[in-house]
């Protein structure tokens, strides 16, 4: 399981205009990029506040932490 978990993006995404495709061409967010939300994958907090700013709405709707157990112990 993965500490942050990108399907509100998806929800966020699916409610609003903006497509993957607009994303892309229109607001210049890499196809690499949306590849790392498909996969959960590590994204820079400027690409959170470039996506928060272009769909218009708050962090949770992008992104949510999920604890695992397979999280570092600090």
């Amino acid at each position: 399981m993965h500490m942050i978990d990108y399907s509100p993006f998806w929800n966020t995404l699916k409610k609003s205009k903006e497509s993957t495709y607009t994303l892309i061409t229109d607001h210049h967010i890499s196809s690499a990029t949306i590849d790392k939300l498909r996969k959960n994958k590590p994204v820079t907090t400027t690409t959170l506040n470039d996506l928060c700013r272009i769909l218009h709405c708050r962090l949770e709707e992008i992104a949510q932490y999920i604890p695992s157990d397979s999280d570092q112990i600090l």
